[in-house]
């Protein structure tokens, strides 16, 4: 919970009591390696954030996944869209390594929000977050050919290289593991 601690008071820079409030509706959770944390068509009931590991945002299908996201160690993670509607999600969340989490549920967040002054923070944050993770995103497909997207992802996130399999890797910048084989024998 310290890192949690230091990241959030020098992020938001609020005060101990608020945080002891925060942190008694955190639950701290772990995931082995290749667990399900969110599966498609459940509501994701809880906003997270990891204090360590690699969690994949990925739409199932039977020949090949969908990867669209990479989470990172001091980041939020959720199915955001699902836990904010309630709603079903469209979406599956898995850990890709041994990942720790703090849980905050639903009722818990609203809580958080209605009697606390950093509760709008937080909120805000990890809106903001995850907003700007997926404008990156889509602004990469749109401008950047597979080879373009490849290296970006590994000059913002070099540790993707040891943690993340190629085929999640190759899935997520939109192109087989065989293009993305071909693109690392040219680059290398």
């Amino acid at each position: 919970m310290q890192n949690v601690e230091e990241y959030f008071k020098g992020v938001l820079n609020f005060s101990d009591e608020d945080f002891k409030f925060l942190a008694s509706k955190m639950k701290r959770v772990e995931f082995s390696k290749k667990s399900e944390i969110t599966k498609i068509g459940r509501v994701e009931r809880y906003l997270s954030f990891l204090e360590e590991g690699v969690v994949r945002l990925y739409i199932p299908k039977e020949e090949n996944d969908l990867t669209f996201a990479f989470v990172f160690k001091n980041s939020f993670v959720s199915a955001y869209d699902s836990f904010l509607k309630q709603s079903p999600s469209e979406y599956s969340l898995a850990s890709i390594t041994k990942c720790v989490m703090y849980r905050m549920e639903y009722d818990d967040v609203q809580e958080i929000f209605n009697s606390t002054s950093i509760g709008n923070r937080i909120g805000r944050l990890a809106t903001e977050e995850l907003f700007l993770k997926k404008a990156k995103r889509e602004l990469d497909l749109l401008n950047k050919n597979a080879e373009e997207r490849y290296l970006s992802l590994f000059t913002e996130r070099p540790e993707l290289i040891k943690e993340i399999p190629l085929k999640f890797i190759a899935s997520y910048i939109g192109i087989t593991p065989q293009a993305l084989s071909r693109i690392r024998k040219r680059i290398i």
